[in-house]
């Protein structure tokens, strides 16, 4: 380090050699010095760091004070703590099962459920319903929330039951629904419903293959074992929670050799129905019977009449069945009477597409508001079974008649509905191309393919 003399001797000698130069060159050397000071300060004022090995390290170690468990409890806000508990509904349960299970202990809520007309919804306790309970730490009611389907629409609400202050309230909201398509496969080992059973395909789904292939498939002595069936529906769903099915959009049925397909295609502002691939409509345009019924008391033949005793032909068939069993119409079409004519008693006649009519006679009363030229559409009620004009007991005498010639409704090929329309092609393709790779996937072949899509 230059000490201050060091310096001004420094300073004494470069005053010496500046005086015997030129100008310019005293200006150089002059800036070099004062280069070359500034380097010697800065050198001298510049401290080295140390090593940072060489720093001490000191431990400190200190004792923090911390509350006893017991105020740490006593801060807690316990008049403020909510448990929330989430239950479903099992089979045989009450109100009082589940509340208990709940966790809820509150008589007076327990009332007001009962009591309430919208809280009491919350009581159509379907198995495998959830139900969702908010409690205090004493067990009270502070809410109870769940979803209630109700009709035969279906329409899901959201029931909300809610503490205020010593009285509760009850309310309701739409729910939203989430539509999802679902795709099953079975295989029949013993019977159709056995097979949905293992394919978890619900039961009203079940019923609608049923329905669709009825006409084709006797469900209860055509199917063999090794049978196979795909099926592709809708599901409905709220809050990720299943709530019901819907409609069958396609089904394809393996029996033995013969192979049936449908697919369901609808318009907006028109009736919808199943068809095949090519278009063509499954449905029949008559139901074979209008009613649902036990045996068949006479059929269509000669026999010696109830009243008179005379032999003569019996025009239609006698389905025998309880005074009171709904009757439907066995087609679309328009009624051309009402009323009531001899040995018929009460009777309607019903004038469908074409050349066909039917007539339902014997019946006890008609629908309300049924008149003649109103429009009936197939399987809508019209009357009742019963015993008016000349019948020995409750039955329904139904004709079917073309060009209004009675004929065997039993025996007759009863004719398809009319296909669709050139104009509603292109939309059905679309619609049977996507159901047609649908079961393309569900082939055994693609089950890799399928096990990967979930």
């Amino acid at each position: 380090m230059f000490t201050l003399n060091r310096f001004l001797s420094a300073g004494s000698v470069g005053k010496k050699l500046l005086l015997g130069t030129s100008r310019k060159t005293r200006i150089v050397s002059a800036s070099a010095l004062l280069l070359a000071l500034c380097a010697f300060g800065a050198a001298g004022v510049a401290p080295m760091a140390p090593d940072a090995d060489d720093l001490p390290i000191r431990s400190i170690t200190a004792e923090l004070a911390l509350p006893h468990l017991s105020e740490q409890i006593a801060a807690l806000d316990t008049a403020n703590q909510h448990f929330i508990h989430e239950e479903r509904v099992r089979s045989g349960d009450t109100l009082g099962t589940l509340l208990d299970r709940l966790g809820v202990e509150d008589d007076a809520a327990a009332t007001f459920i009962k009591s309430d007309p919208i809280a009491r919804n919350i009581m159509q306790l379907k198995a495998g319903k959830r139900v969702q309970a908010q409690t205090n730490e004493n067990g009270e009611l502070t809410q109870l929330s769940s979803m209630v389907v109700e009709g035969r629409n279906e329409s899901v609400k959201n029931i909300v039951i809610s503490r205020d202050g010593d009285k509760f309230k009850a309310t309701e909201t739409p729910g939203m629904l989430e539509r999802r398509v679902e795709m099953r496969t079975g295989v029949i080992r013993s019977s159709l419903f056995a097979a949905t059973d293992v394919a978890q395909i619900p039961d009203n789904v079940a019923m609608q293959i049923v329905d669709m292939f009825s006409t084709d498939i006797d469900f209860g002595s055509d199917l063999r074992r090794g049978d196979r069936f795909n099926v592709v529906y809708e599901t409905f769903w709220m809050n990720g929670e299943y709530v019901y099915s819907g409609r069958v959009l396609a089904g394809e049925f393996m029996n033995g050799p013969a192979t049936y397909q449908a697919v369901w295609f609808n318009e907006s502002g028109k009736n919808g129905g199943y068809y095949s691939f090519d278009g063509k409509s499954l449905k029949k345009a008559f139901l074979k019977s209008p009613l649902e019924f036990t045996r068949i008391s006479s059929g269509f033949s000669m026999r010696r009449h109830p009243i008179s005793g005379l032999w003569k032909a019996h025009k239609g068939v006698d389905f025998a069945a309880a005074t009171g069993t709904p009757i439907r119409a066995a087609g679309d079409g328009t009624v051309t009477f009402v009323g009531q004519q001899r040995g018929y008693g009460n009777v309607i006649m019903i004038k469908h597409w074409a050349n066909y009519s039917t007539v339902y006679g014997h019946m006890s009363r008609f629908a309300s508001n049924l008149r003649q030229g109103a429009k009936v559409s197939q399987g809508q009620l019209i009357g009742y079974v019963g015993s008016t004009g000349w019948a020995t007991g409750p039955h329904l005498h139904y004709e079917f008649r073309v060009d209004n010639v009675p004929r065997d409704p039993l025996k007759i090929n009863i004719p398809n509905a009319q296909p669709l329309a050139a104009a509603q092609m292109q939309n059905f393709r679309a619609v049977a191309s996507d159901m047609s790779h649908r079961f393309a996937l569900l082939a055994p072949e693609n089950s890799a393919i399928r096990m990967a899509a979930k």
